[in-house]
């Protein structure tokens, strides 16, 4: 099973605003991550896009690839903190406010969908099939009285 991934450092972006994007692209298949991004309403999804793109051919580079784009899945992506550049905004009566401008490093992993494992329920050896075991079988429920209604009778 091929793993790859792929990073983009320094995005002039909050890590909130990109986590946001990030979580809906999560666990999906590549080819569907890619058409989510395109219409998202975020600027940091051209971003999250272009750096998709290059965990894929990460991933086709990668010895061992099978060659086929579309068992591959963003098994996880998530977005860290950057340094934040400070800033200095003027503000009324000669004071200054503080402006942070935050980046964020973005990093998406991508990987190829396991073959499906198909599971055959087991017989026993001499090909009758397996019993439930004992206790196992719900017993018929029993008339169930308040004891209100049993001091009564």
């Amino acid at each position: 099973m091929i793993e790859s991934y792929a990073t983009a450092r320094y995005v002039r972006t909050s890590a909130q605003k990109a986590g946001l994007v990030l979580a809906l692209i999560r666990g999906k298949d590549v080819n569907g991550a890619l058409a989510t991004l395109k219409f998202a309403r975020k600027s940091v999804a051209e971003d999250i896009a272009k750096v998709l793109r290059s965990a894929i051919a990460n991933a086709q580079n990668k010895d061992g690839f099978s060659g086929d784009v579309d068992r591959l899945f963003v098994s996880a992506c998530y977005a860290n903190q950057g340094p934040s550049q400070k800033r200095v905004r003027p503000a009324p009566m000669g004071r200054a406010f503080r402006v942070l401008k935050r980046t964020a490093h973005l990093t998406v992993h991508v990987s190829e969908r396991p073959d499906k494992v198909i599971a055959i329920a087991a017989d026993t050896a001499d090909g009758a099939p397996k019993r439930p075991r004992a206790g196992a079988a719900k017993k018929p429920a029993a008339a169930t009285r308040t004891p209100a209604k049993k001091a009564k009778e």
